[in-house]
């Protein structure tokens, strides 16, 4: 890692010298509008995709289920290759390559597969979209580790997940509320390309910074050798490695409680259908605003700290609340879910400096440590699930959360080994002095 620190050319507009001040980057502000509607655009389905489907061709709520985790495998695999891709081609290809292949291939779902009610290839059309979304979002978070100051990556991540979630699920399921009674569920999924693709437009003809149009990796550096760098890191580097277990745990439980919860809430405590959903917006909504909160606050703290004690400490004791607070109170005591739903969408949040932490592990290879952050975030579909299938039938629902919380209690175990490299650590205390002291600071 160099550093070079040069007094400013000219004096930044007021607008960019505010977004700096929130560890925006202003160079790839129009980046973080377009990821914003792209995501919105990618979240319209998530609230009625299954039975669309099932309507649709699939048949049945499994059999759509069957494609869904097709897509999932698909987001997995395209969670590693955003990161790996982005050394060889540069991060603004790797999100062009994702919103050619979103756009393609759900007109394909929607035109051919949907229309033609046929399984088979919407099992094809609608699994290879699954490529497109990670590319693009994660490619773009890819170019904001490379551009963003150490001092404020944190802040910079923040910034990234605030549009990420706030497009999906939050505002996208929103969007689908007001559209699907005018247009019902084929049109608010068409309209949802359009709003995607104007996002992606935004985002990569707006953004003119030049380091995300480069490949990232040395010029010697081999197609396959970069690909096999990105899961050899985690052997050579181990930190890296335990990081990215760190970043399964994040999310993990998360998709494993919306497995079961919704029966729970909805059925057995009493709540109903339309309480369970708001409990849902609340949570999200809370976490959409909490991911900025925590990515400003890490930078000031330290990102070790915000991880292990208001993320993985956070989270299970918030998620153990989650469920036992509303199975104990009842359907009378809505308003406790409300607060402790709150509470585990803002503790979930204590996780968002592990995007800034773990390339900063590997500082001489950022693609390759972002390639298996992004894989372990696909990996967590997975794995919450899986504990779920496994453990909900002799265990129950009570057995499976406290699962759930001994897992972030070994997150905050975890944490405790991804100490960063001591250049690194000087880097950031100097970035921090300096910006402080309002000079220009570039961390290459």
């Amino acid at each position: 890692m160099s550093q070079l620190t040069t007094p400013e050319l000219s004096q930044p507009s007021p607008f960019k010298r505010m977004l700096n001040r929130w560890g925006l980057p202003a160079p790839l502000f129009l980046g973080y509008v377009g990821l914003l509607l792209f995501m919105i655009g990618d979240g319209v389905e998530s609230a009625f995709i299954a039975p669309f489907m099932a309507d649709n061709g699939a048949g049945t709520d499994i059999r759509a289920s069957h494609v869904i985790t097709v897509y999932g495998v698909a987001v997995m695999l395209a969670s590693w290759l955003s990161g790996a891709l982005s050394e060889l081609w540069g991060p603004r290809r790797v999100m062009f390559a994702g919103l050619v292949i979103w756009v393609v291939f759900d007109a394909l779902f929607l035109a051919v597969a949907v229309a033609g009610e046929s399984y088979p290839l919407m099992m094809v059309f609608y699994g290879l979209r699954g490529f497109g979304y990670p590319m693009f979002a994660f490619g773009f978070l890819v170019w904001i580790t490379a551009v963003a100051p150490v001092a404020r990556l944190g802040a910079a991540v923040g910034w990234f997940y605030f549009a990420f979630t706030g497009g999906l699920p939050t505002l996208g399921a929103l969007v689908a509320n007001f559209t699907n009674p005018v247009l019902g569920h084929y049109g608010t999924l068409w309209l949802s390309i359009g709003i995607l693709a104007l996002g992606g437009l935004v985002c990569l003809l707006g953004v003119r910074e030049r380091t995300g149009r480069e490949r990232l990796a040395p010029p010697e550096v081999k197609p396959v050798q970069s690909l096999v760098s990105s899961l050899s890191i985690a052997w050579k580097k181990p930190r890296v490695g335990i990081g990215m277990l760190v970043r399964v745990i994040n999310t993990a439980p998360e998709f494993g409680i919306l497995v079961f919860f919704p029966t729970i809430f909805i059925s057995e405590i009493g709540f109903g259908e339309s309480r369970w959903l708001l409990l849902v917006s609340v949570i999200f909504g809370t976490n959409i605003f909490f991911n900025l909160i925590f990515g400003v606050l890490s930078d000031k703290i330290g990102w070790r700290t915000t991880i292990t004690y208001f993320g993985a400490i956070g989270c299970a004791v918030s998620i153990l609340l989650l469920y036992f607070v509303p199975v104990y109170a009842g359907a009378d005591y809505y308003w406790l879910a409300l607060l402790v739903g709150a509470l585990y969408g803002a503790t979930l949040a204590g996780f968002v400096p592990i995007s800034a932490l773990l390339p900063s592990l590997a500082p001489e290879n950022k693609g390759g440590a972002m390639a298996l952050l992004n894989f372990g975030a696909g990996a967590a579909t997975f794995a919450g699930p899986a504990v779920v299938s496994l453990f909900l039938g002799p265990f129950g629902g009570a057995g499976v959360v406290i699962i759930f919380a001994a897992l972030y209690i070994v997150a905050a175990i975890l944490t405790r080994f991804l100490k960063l490299p001591e250049e690194t650590e000087q880097a950031l205390e100097k970035n921090a002095t300096l910006q402080q002291a309002g000079e220009k600071v570039v961390v290459t």
